[in-house]
């Protein structure tokens, strides 16, 4: 039988509820952000002069943190030669999504998913990505029979939205606008 007619595996069908759900997330914060009418003001800036400030440092903090995601995953999987323990890969990806929420919460409140800048469509589009694929890799972290590359290619796509996020938004506004609080 060739490699296209083959049926899929066990490994691969346990894989369906979470990528399903993961659409699913996308869609439905996609939708929203376009049909929810945007309020336009911020809400709870906490701390920060306004609400760019406040999304612009926790989505860094939030990179920052994905940067420990990666290097903490690397030594679980032993590719770094020393161990770091499994407790800072799971703070640190509890810290770095709390952080992000409240930036969402904000984009899709105030602002909606909007296209009419490449940029901001971009960012928009990226940041239903990054809840989607983050949705599936919390779904797809019990599944014992899962493919060995599932945990490594979710992540990797979870944080290469996470830095596509920071840099359509934090870098942008640093270079465009300046290093402000």
């Amino acid at each position: 039988m060739t490699a296209i007619h083959r049926q899929p595996t066990r490994a691969s069908v346990s894989l369906l509820v979470p990528l399903l759900a993961g659409g699913v997330v996308m869609v439905v914060l996609g939708v929203y952000g376009r049909a929810h009418t945007p309020t336009g003001f911020a809400v709870g800036v906490a701390g920060f002069s306004a609400a760019l400030p406040m999304k612009v440092w926790l989505t860094t903090g939030a990179a920052a943190l994905g940067v420990v995601q990666v290097v903490s995953a690397l030594s679980m999987w032993g590719r770094l030669g020393v161990t770091i323990p499994d407790g800072v890969h799971r703070w640190s990806g509890r810290l770095a999504f709390l952080l992000t929420v409240p930036v969402a919460f904000h984009c899709l409140y105030a602002l909606g998913l909007q296209y009419d800048v490449p940029r901001v469509m971009v960012h928009s589009l990226l940041g239903c990505f990054f809840y989607g694929v983050f949705t599936t890799k919390m779904l797809a972290l019990r599944k014992e029979n899962a493919p060995g590359w599932t945990l490594p290619v979710i992540g990797g796509l979870v944080f290469t939205a996470l830095v596509g996020l920071w840099l359509t938004s934090s870098f942008w506004f640093f270079t465009a606008v300046g290093v402000r609080v």
